[in-house]
């Protein structure tokens, strides 16, 4: 850009263009000497540049900044990490896709306040973790359109008297816009900011598929079996197997949202234009960098081997009084309202506790004993079969809801 604005000759530029040339491949074979006297990044490379082809390397400074410089540099590490982040999570809502499909017709339990609610089908609730994580596919996609944009050329804080041409630079760099005002420009952080928050609320989506994972895996529930490459041995205790990934997991989740008050909390007392306080916005967000890509290859390669216990699941969806809410909903259809049909299920589930009595179990005479509006027509609805596969409203747990769901998700993506 220097030499097509005529400010350096295209001779200069060729060396300078030639000299960094050679350095980026000795820093990349790790053959470069670093010199702690020189600061940082950029002076190193442009003393060592200085040194090869001579007084041409001094221009290389020209019309920049330390200060747009390591805006740049941040906004590109985070434009190329956010475009790994965003084809991580399209692998990972992939995975939960197919492994709904091939887990389509497994029942369990639904729960509310940890409490059995009604009965779901497994891959409605994988589909529901598939939904949360294209929510953070989406927010980073959106999210680089504001790290995207070049910085360089603002310099210092105030721009340059030289002829510059910024947009060509963006043209070069591969930006889709150019910064606007050049305070803004080396003081903004936002972008930073932005982009741990999106690993914020991608960590608190995967510590709850952590801990869904971790009560499932558990004795007491016994609906899943993890795989051995991710969980240990008790040193004490050899007959368990502890779920040490995914509590690591769902602990690391600390991490991203102390990153994320890190960052808030450098930037929120600055004045204009750049604080040397800036400088330690790279810490935080690296750290947060490599939690998120972590979480998303853990969660990649374990999905798929999960053991789910068809068995146990059903049996659990088919205990206790998950089916309830399907007598109040038959009432209804018989024409009851639904604040009556409730208080009639409210009494016959009360009546089955004091009896001991399943609903499945209760005859047909116990059971118009509270409303003649029952028929043995309602034999269709107590099982968790029929309660799972009566609720095909869209975005519902029946069969034919989830593969219509998954459908539209593929689609979509």
């Amino acid at each position: 850009m220097l030499a097509k604005q005529g400010i350096i000759s295209k001779k200069d530029a060729s060396q300078i263009v030639k000299g960094l040339q050679a350095i980026s491949r000795e820093i990349e074979s790790g053959t470069f000497r670093f010199s702690q006297e020189l600061e940082d990044i950029h002076m190193n490379i442009e003393a060592a540049l200085t040194e090869r082809i001579g007084a041409a390397g001094g221009r290389l400074h020209t019309a920049r900044s330390r200060n747009d410089q390591v805006a740049l540099d941040l906004r590109l590490y985070l434009r190329d990490e956010t475009r790994q982040i965003v084809s991580l999570l399209q692998k990972l809502t992939s995975v939960l896709a197919e492994s709904a499909s091939r887990n389509l017709d497994i029942i369990m339990p639904g729960f509310t306040h940890l409490q059995r609610a009604q009965p779901v089908l497994l891959s409605h609730h994988l589909m529901a973790y598939a939904q949360m994580f294209d929510r953070d596919r989406e927010r980073w996609q959106d999210a680089l359109k504001r790290i995207n944009v070049l910085p360089l050329g603002a310099c210092a804080l105030a721009g340059t008297s030289l002829p510059i041409d910024r947009h060509y630079v963006a043209e070069l760099l591969g930006f889709d816009a150019v910064s606007e005002n050049s305070i803004d420009s080396v003081s903004d952080r936002d972008f930073a900011i932005e982009f741990v928050s999106c690993g914020a609320i991608f960590v608190m989506h995967a510590s709850r598929l952590s801990e869904d994972l971790i009560l499932w895996s558990s004795e007491e529930f016994s609906f899943a079996t993890l795989p051995d490459a991710f969980t240990t041995g008790s040193s004490i205790m050899p007959q368990k197997k502890n779920p040490d990934v995914a509590e690591l997991m769902r602990g690391s989740s600390g991490k991203v949202y102390g990153d994320l008050f890190n960052l808030l909390t450098i930037m929120k007392g600055l004045p204009l234009a750049y604080n040397r306080d800036m400088q330690h916005d790279k810490e935080p967000v690296f750290d947060a960098v490599d939690v998120i890509k972590r979480s998303l290859h853990i969660l990649i390669e374990m999905l798929p081997r999960i053991h789910w216990n068809r068995e146990r699941m059903l049996t659990t969806a088919d205990a206790s009084f998950s089916t309830a809410t399907d007598i109040a909903e038959y009432l209804v259809r018989k024409g009851m309202p639904f604040r009556s049909a409730h208080e009639v299920t409210g009494r016959i589930v009360r009546w089955c506790i004091e009896n001991g009595k399943p609903l499945a179990r209760v005859t047909l005479g116990e059971l118009q004993s509270f409303s003649k509006l029952i028929d043995k027509d309602i034999y269709a609805v107590l099982s968790a079969k029929d309660s799972v596969n009566a609720r095909s409203s869209f975005g519902g747990t029946a069969v034919s809801a989830v593969k219509n769901q998954i459908k539209r998700f593929q689609k979509k993506r």
